[in-house]
C-alpha cells in the first residue's frame, strides 16, 4: 500500500513539474516552443536558416497606440510596467518616455514605415536589439523570389544585425485578417477599397500572444463624431502634422486606398465585450452583448 501511494505520489510531482516547465517556456518564448504562431515566419539571416515562427507568450501586455492622446499622460511608467509592451511602426520612445514608456518587447510595422526604421537602423536594431519586429505588407513586397523590395531589405537588415528578430506576416496570415475584416463588417476588404492598418494587424497579433491586454492611446469609433472632442495629432511624436480626427475622416470616406480606422475601432469595441481587451487611456465602455 505504502508502495502505492508512493508511485501515485510521484506521478503527481511528475506531472506538476510539466506543467510549470511549459507554462515557463511559452511565456518566456524559448525556442523549445517550437510551434509557435505560424502566421509570423522569421527573417533569415543566412541561406542556411530554417524556417522559424515566432514563440511568444505574455500574460498581461501593453499595446500603445502612436496616437497624440498619448502626449502629456504621463503613463510611461504603467506601461513598462506589463510583461509586454507592444508598439507600432517607428514610434519614438526616446525623449517620449514619461508619457509612452521606454520598453518594447514587439514592434508592429508597416512595409511603408520600414525605411524610417533602415533611417535610424542603429537606433532600433541595436538600442532596442532585443525587440521583436513583425513586419506586414502586400505581396508584390513581400515576396520573396529577389523581386519584393521590402522582404529584400529585412533581409539585408537581418544579416548586418544577425541577433535581431524580424519576422514577416505570411501571404495566408493577410488573407486570415482580410476574413476576420470580411466576417465583422459584411464587407470584402479589397471590393471596399480598404487597406487594413498597422493597428488592425497589432490587435489581431496582441490576441493571440497575450492573456490581457490594455490599451494606450487609442480612441474609440464614436471619438470624432462627438461635438466637444479633442484635437490632437494624429502622431504623438509629430506634433505639428494632421489632426488625428482630420486624418480618420480622410481615409473613411477614401474610395480607394484608406485606412478604415473609426471602423476597426467599432470593431475592437465588440471584442472588447469579450474581457481578454480593455482601453485604459482613453477609457472605452465596451459594446454590451446582444
Amino acid at each position: 500500500m505504502k508502495s502505492l501511494k508512493l508511485r501515485w505520489l510521484c506521478v503527481i510531482l511528475l506531472t506538476l513539474f510539466v506543467i510549470l516547465w511549459y507554462s515557463h517556456i511559452t511565456r518566456t518564448g524559448d525556442v523549445s516552443f517550437k510551434h509557435g504562431l505560424h502566421g509570423y515566419e522569421r527573417v533569415p539571416a543566412s541561406v542556411t536558416s530554417g524556417l522559424q515562427h515566432l514563440a511568444l507568450h505574455c500574460g498581461h501586455c501593453a499595446v500603445v497606440s502612436s496616437s497624440g492622446h498619448m502626449r502629456g499622460g504621463g503613463r510611461g511608467h504603467e506601461i513598462d510596467g506589463h510583461e509586454c509592451v507592444i508598439r507600432m511602426n517607428a514610434a519614438p520612445t526616446w525623449g517620449f518616455e514619461f508619457d509612452v514608456g521606454n520598453r518594447t518587447t514587439v514592434r508592429v510595422v508597416s512595409h511603408t514605415s520600414v525605411p524610417h526604421l533602415l533611417r535610424n537602423e542603429d537606433t532600433f536594431f541595436t538600442r532596442e536589439g532585443a525587440t521583436k519586429y513583425v513586419v506586414w505588407g502586400p505581396e508584390r513586397n513581400m515576396r520573396k523570389d529577389g523581386k519584393g523590395k521590402v522582404f529584400n531589405a529585412l533581409v539585408r537588415i537581418a544579416r548586418k544585425f544577425p541577433h535581431t528578430h524580424i519576422y514577416m506576416v505570411s501571404r495566408k496570415k493577410v488573407l486570415d485578417c482580410d476574413r476576420v475584416f470580411q466576417d465583422e463588417t459584411g464587407k470584402d476588404r479589397m471590393k471596399s477599397g480598404a487597406f487594413l492598418s498597422t493597428g488592425f494587424f497589432t490587435m489581431i497579433l496582441a490576441m493571440e500572444l497575450c492573456d490581457s491586454i490594455n490599451v494606450y492611446g487609442m480612441i474609440d469609433g464614436s471619438y470624432c463624431s462627438t461635438l466637444n472632442h479633442t484635437s490632437v495629432p494624429y502622431h504623438y511624436y509629430e506634433a505639428y502634422r494632421l489632426d488625428e480626427c482630420g486624418m480618420y475622416r480622410v481615409h473613411e470616406r477614401a474610395r480607394k486606398g484608406g485606412h478604415r480606422f473609426i471602423t476597426e475601432k467599432n470593431i475592437y469595441r465588440r471584442w472588447a465585450s469579450q474581457g481578454k481587451l480593455s482601453f485604459t487611456y482613453p477609457t472605452w465602455v465596451p459594446q454590451q452583448q446582444a
